[in-house]
């Protein structure tokens, strides 16, 4: 169980919380670059890390995320007129750039230099892959652009979805990274999901349901081990590598594209889950397309115009009984995605973590909330730079192995742990 104190420091995420300025330190998803798709188009509302923001994209395609209220009477610019390189707010005309400043005030006199002094709190926001970045720290200790592999590939060998999950960021991300579940909750979606069915591993996933876990050190964060028993005495290891403070890799299955997620605060309550698949060899598949956009795999069906799932709280999650007494699912509810965030979500907004009972396979989790909490700590009371902000830390990838059992899976797997461009995945 952890502390109440402890609990409170990791899940809180808004301005001046030490949890809250870690993720300051790192350039994060703020939107799908196409929720900004050309000049000029409508702006966009965000809210990240318990800030209200409003995005836009200029005349000139310059992309602003700055404060959603205009600095005279406090009024939304999202009503606001994105035109001339600037947005207007329509109350009473107040324009603004991306960096927030602000550039007309008609109200006053011609030649006058008060809205010179007039500026919103701005954070830069850049395109890398179909992701729009921000960083919400200080400009001085900016780092260096994201360098995840499934960013870089050629366009058409990478996918990326997003939706609206009703639960704090650290519970939808300690689902990221445990292994054990996968032989309950996804048991049906293994053999079932066009993403995922047709791979050895499903059976090594559903023969052996009490793997064993080992945890390594990574630069970035951590390399989570889970093994199973494979024939002929060998081991069947899944490697997931969680980079600070919220990046993590599913390992792969078979010829499938890898896949993996951000966990990114909205508030205390709520975050966006950012789901991606690519292949670091090849295009992705009309079929494996179709398939992502439907839903399947790590992605969801959302509500049209929205990235609200379709299946969600309000409907139970469209949870079919008759279809989890056939074992087509494990808990009635369909797909891997929403199988995962309708637990999680069951929770409460945050989890209770006083009350838990963890077990041998939580070592992931468990190591995982040290590691956070520590450079939580440390950044707060000594300025320390947490892990995973340099781009080398970035350049990992997942794994599933078969290896002789005396073999330690770091060891083994340590190359195809690394992200290596033209290098095929390491998958079973």
């Amino acid at each position: 169980m952890l502390r109440s104190e402890v609990n409170t420091l990791l899940t809180q995420t808004g301005p001046r919380t030490p949890m809250g300025e870690l993720f300051r330190q790192y350039w994060i998803p703020a939107l799908l670059a196409e929720e900004l798709p050309e000049d000029d188009c409508p702006p966009v509302r965000v809210k990240l890390l318990s800030e209200r923001l409003i995005a836009f994209r200029d005349s000139q395609g310059r992309y602003g995320l700055i404060d959603e209220f205009c600095a005279h009477r406090g009024v939304s610019l999202w009503f606001g007129r994105n035109e001339q390189s600037g947005l207007r707010c329509a109350y009473h005309g107040w324009k603004y750039d991306v960096t927030g400043a602000c550039l007309e005030i008609p109200s006053e006199p011609a030649g006058g230099t008060f809205h010179r002094r007039v500026k919103l709190t701005s954070y830069p926001m850049v395109k890398v892959g179909d992701v729009l970045w921000t960083h919400m720290g200080d400009s001085t200790r900016r780092p260096a652009l994201p360098e995840f592999e499934f960013a870089l590939v050629a366009p058409d060998q990478t996918f990326i979805s997003k939706r609206w999950q009703e639960c704090n960021w650290l519970q939808a991300l300690e689902g990221g990274i445990d292994s054990s579940h996968v032989s309950w909750l996804h048991s049906g979606g293994l053999m079932s999901d066009p993403l995922f069915k047709g791979s050895k591993g499903n059976d090594y996933n559903l023969n052996d349901r009490k793997p064993f876990f080992e945890v390594a050190d990574a630069d970035g964060g951590l390399f989570i081990g889970a093994r199973r028993n494979a024939e002929n005495g060998e081991f069947y290891w899944r490697i997931t590598p969680w980079i600070m403070p919220s990046f993590t890799m599913v390992p792969p299955r078979g010829g499938h594209p890898m896949h993996g997620h951000f966990w990114i605060p909205i508030d205390d309550h709520n975050c966006w889950t950012y789901s991606f698949d690519y292949h670091p060899v090849r295009a992705l598949t009309a079929s494996e397309l179709q398939a992502m956009r439907e839903g399947h795999g790590v992605h969801s069906a959302n509500i049209p115009g929205m990235y609200r799932p379709l299946a969600n709280r309000d409907n139970d999650y469209l949870m079919d009984r008759t279809a989890q007494r056939r074992g087509e699912t494990f808990s009635g509810v369909k797909g891997i995605a929403m199988q995962d965030a309708s637990l999680q979500e069951s929770m409460g907004p945050i989890v209770d973590r006083t009350k838990e009972q963890l077990v041998t396979t939580d070592a992931g989790i468990i190591k995982t909330r040290h590691k956070l909490r520590n450079a939580a700590i440390a950044l707060r009371d000594h300025g320390t730079v947490p892990p995973g902000i340099e781009p080398a830390h970035q350049r990992v990838r997942s794994a599933a192995v078969v290896v002789p059992c005396e073999s330690s899976f770091f060891d083994s797997c340590h190359e195809a742990l690394r992200a290596a461009p033209g290098m095929p995945p390491a998958s079973v």
